[in-house]
């Protein structure tokens, strides 16, 4: 399992940064540093996930790295 690290605009839409951790507690501790210096903008979000692997996390988490249009089309898709 990896620890992954997500820093997402969700003005833009785009993630910032996507970094592994060997373990949670570094990735924590740099989630705290990064909201501390992040707190005055709302569009910041960061996030700590658990995954094996970052496709796994793409695909489990595809909000975060697909347009809106591209997640549209794939439950239009998955509904016909």
């Amino acid at each position: 399992m990896g620890n992954f690290l997500m820093v997402y605009d969700r003005a833009k839409g785009d993630v910032l940064r996507l970094d592994r951790f060997p373990n949670q507690e570094a990735a924590m501790r740099q989630r705290f540093a990064l909201e501390r210096s992040n707190k005055d903008n709302p569009d910041i979000e960061i996030v700590v996930f658990v995954a094996d692997s970052e496709d796994e996390l793409r695909r489990t988490h595809a909000r975060y790295f697909k347009s809106f249009s591209d997640l549209v089309r794939g439950f239009s898709l998955r509904v016909a």
